[in-house]
C-alpha cells in the first residue's frame, strides 16, 4: 500500500476504506468542478476513477481548474491524470478525451457506481441528469456556483437517497459573475463530500 493509503486506513479505519476503493467513480467533465472533485475523491481513498472530458488546457483555466502552466494545451483527462497520479500513484483511471452526448452518455457511466456531475453547459449537465439518475448508485450535481461572497450559500440538497444537488442553485456565470477559485473548490470539495457520505453510510455496498 502507498503511504497515502496507510495513513487514511488510520483515519477511517480499514473496512471503511476498502469500501471507498472499491466505488467505481465517474467524472462527467474535467474542468473547475469536475478536476478539483477527482483530487479530493483521490486523497479520501478512491482510486476506480473515469474521467471524460473532451476539451484542453488553457491559460484561463489556471485560476480555478487543478492544472498548472506547463500542461496548457494538453488534453485535460491526460493531465488531471498525471496530476492525480501525483497524489497517488496506485490509481487506476480511465481518462477518455470524449464529448458527451445523448448517444454516449449511457456507455460513458451507465455502468459505475457513482457519477459526479461536473459540467459548465446546462444542456449537457441535464442530459447527464436525466440520463443517469436511477440507472447508477449515486449522482452527484451542481448548479449555481459563480462569482464569490457568503459561501453558506453553497448548499448541498438530498433531492432523492441516490441524488445530491450543490450550489446556491442561481448563480449563473456571467459579466460580473466570473468563475472563481473560492466558489468553485467549496463546490467541488462539497460534491466530494456528498459522494463519500453516500459511501460510509454503506450505500456504495
Amino acid at each position: 500500500m502507498s503511504g497515502l493509503t496507510d495513513a487514511l486506513a488510520g483515519y477511517l479505519g480499514e473496512d471503511a476504506l476498502a469500501r471507498i476503493r472499491a466505488v467505481r467513480v465517474g467524472l462527467a467533465g474535467a474542468g473547475g468542478l469536475g478536476s478539483n472533485c477527482a483530487q479530493y475523491l483521490v486523497r479520501c481513498g478512491f482510486c476506480r476513477l473515469r474521467l471524460v472530458d473532451f476539451d484542453v488546457v488553457e491559460a484561463a483555466n489556471l485560476n480555478r481548474q487543478f492544472y498548472f502552466a506547463a500542461q496548457t494545451g494538453q488534453k485535460k483527462v491526460a493531465a488531471l491524470t498525471e496530476n492525480l497520479l501525483r497524489i497517488e500513484p496506485e490509481l487506476s483511471v480511465e481518462a477518455l478525451a470524449e464529448r458527451i452526448t445523448p448517444e454516449n452518455v449511457l456507455e460513458l457511466f451507465g455502468d459505475l457506481d457513482v457519477v459526479v456531475e461536473a459540467l459548465d453547459q446546462t444542456r449537457a449537465k441535464i442530459l447527464v441528469v436525466e440520463s443517469l439518475l436511477g440507472r447508477v448508485g449515486c449522482l452527484v450535481a451542481a448548479s449555481g456556483l459563480a462569482g464569490w461572497g457568503d459561501p453558506d450559500a453553497l448548499t448541498v440538497r438530498r433531492v432523492r437517497p441516490d441524488f445530491y444537488l450543490v450550489g446556491d442553485e442561481t448563480s449563473a456565470v456571467q459579466p460580473g459573475r466570473p468563475p472563481l477559485a473560492p466558489r468553485v473548490n467549496v463546490a467541488a470539495a462539497k460534491e466530494a463530500d456528498a459522494v463519500l457520505s453516500w459511501v460510509l453510510a454503506g450505500k456504495g455496498t
